[in-house]
């Protein structure tokens, strides 16, 4: 496509055919990335597990499609300035790779207690980097700062359809793969990627079951679920470190619509999970990307006998402080 003439493609709702062009669109972008199964881990829960690795994509994690389809979405004079994010680290990498590609510069807002490997990896990608508070009002004040100085376009994490369309890229690739599921778990934070899940999934296989996971520590879309209205979280320290953000405005609507229920885990059982992928599997997980499977260990939900997708969102740790060396 001539880029002059390119039509801006942005979009302001989200259904299954905008999820379908945002994978055309980003294909020249990302990995198809595979599914892994193991006997072991559904000898354990009775089940068959069909793991989609997103932390074998583009920097690490999912967060690589949704970038991608927002950046390539733009037009010329949207993207002319650049973009602006802000973001504890897998998004703010994947913005600023998908926006080196387009050659436009990325300003990254990025909290004090982001993990020093997205930190680095955001600079690897040619990210400009502004740290903050590690408080959602904090980023979001500093965000809009550099926007107002630097005419950049933002580029949310989450609370953005086209953004969304690009994570539920993963679902339909997963269903292509494992096309008999009965069941979705996918880890939520601020919903991007829950809402392209939940749509994806439904409109594409319409009797599949969708269930978020979450930190107990950062249960805020559990929260808001069981209430109907969004309860934002205002502070936590859990180890997800990317699922430390409330869920979006945009998004809630659509978790609400097609998710069948949203369930919550220890810390613990994150670490315990994150360990048991690792040694099962043979694969880099980082904590986010353990939370489906931490489910599953908890027992929270009802598996027996069925066929369960997991969405492992990111494989982005600091090999100098594995949770489990720690005294």
């Amino acid at each position: 496509m001539n880029l002059r003439r390119r039509a801006s493609c942005r979009i302001m709702s989200l259904d299954l055919a905008a999820i379908r062009a945002a994978h055309i669109r980003i294909a020249p972008h990302v990995h198809r990335t595979p599914v892994l199964t193991s006997a072991t881990l559904d000898a354990l829960c009775g089940a068959q597990l069909f793991f989609k690795c997103e932390n074998f994509q583009k920097i690490g994690a999912f967060k690589a499609r949704g970038a991608a389809n927002a950046v390539f979405s733009l037009t010329d004079t949207e993207a002319k300035a650049g973009v602006a994010t802000h973001s504890s680290g897998n998004h703010a990498a994947a913005l600023a790779r998908a926006a080196r590609l387009r050659g436009i510069p990325a300003h990254i807002v990025m909290p004090l207690n982001a993990p020093k490997a997205k930190v680095e990896s955001v600079r690897r990608q040619g990210g400009i980097i502004v740290m903050c508070e590690p408080t959602l009002a904090a980023r979001e004040s500093t965000c809009a700062r550099v926007m107002a100085e630097t005419g950049a376009r933002l580029v949310h994490p989450y609370n953005d359809y086209t953004v969304m369309a690009g994570q539920g890229t993963a679902t339909l690739e997963l269903l292509e793969q494992a096309p008999d599921l009965d069941l979705i778990i996918a880890p939520v934070g601020g919903g991007g990627l829950l809402s392209g899940t939940a749509v994806a999934a439904k409109r594409v296989k319409p009797g599949i079951k969708v269930i978020a996971a979450e930190p107990a520590d950062a249960d805020d879309a559990a929260r808001s679920f069981a209430a109907g209205k969004l309860i934002p979280l205002e502070k936590t320290s859990t180890i997800a470190d990317g699922l430390r953000t409330s869920v979006g405005e945009k998004n809630f609507p659509l978790i609400r619509e097609n998710v069948d229920a949203v369930v919550t885990v220890s810390e613990e059982s994150i670490v315990a999970a994150m360990r048991r992928l690792w040694e099962v599997l043979k694969i880099v997980v980082e904590p986010s990307g353990a939370v489906p499977y931490a489910a599953i260990m908890e027992n929270k939900i009802d598996l027996r006998r069925k066929r369960v997708g997991l969405i492992i969102s990111g494989g982005n740790v600091d090999l100098d402080a594995l949770p489990w060396m720690k005294k």
